[in-house]
């Protein structure tokens, strides 16, 4: 009776040791907060602001004030194009910025492109609280 209760012992004590993990644990840091930016089409030309930022997720929303329905793209090291936007209306864009130069576009031949250039990935959001 008294090697079984030994034996039981052990066996408890080796599953509670083997359930103890290391304290470190290898997860990735959290990405960067998204990067909410603004751009403008007119009847002249788009503009963008800020026009310089970190690499990282960007959320565009795109006030259309010109006579024309517009569709926004973005062209540089990572490609993106907005749904039509019609003319005094709202859209958006979601996308990954990746380093280098972006040219945007309104799809207007009469509408001057705008420019933005891409920096390095913006730090992590790791230990920023209250975020979604």
């Amino acid at each position: 009776m008294r090697g079984r209760s030994a034996a039981a012992g052990l066996v408890v004590a080796a599953v509670l040791a083997a359930g103890c993990g290391a304290e470190d644990h290898p997860n990735e840091p959290r990405p960067p907060v998204p990067a909410e930016l603004s751009a403008k089409v007119d009847d002249r030309k788009v503009v963008v602001v800020p026009d310089r930022i970190g690499a990282g997720l960007a959320v565009v929303t795109v006030s259309n004030q010109s006579a024309d329905d517009v569709q926004v793209a973005f062209d540089g090291p990572t490609d993106a194009k907005s749904d039509e936007i019609p003319a005094g209306s709202v859209g958006q864009v979601q996308f990954e910025l990746e380093t280098g130069e972006y040219r945007i576009d309104a799809g207007v031949p009469t509408i001057s492109s705008g420019t933005m250039s891409v920096g390095p990935e913006r730090p992590s959001a790791q230990n920023e609280l209250l975020l979604p």
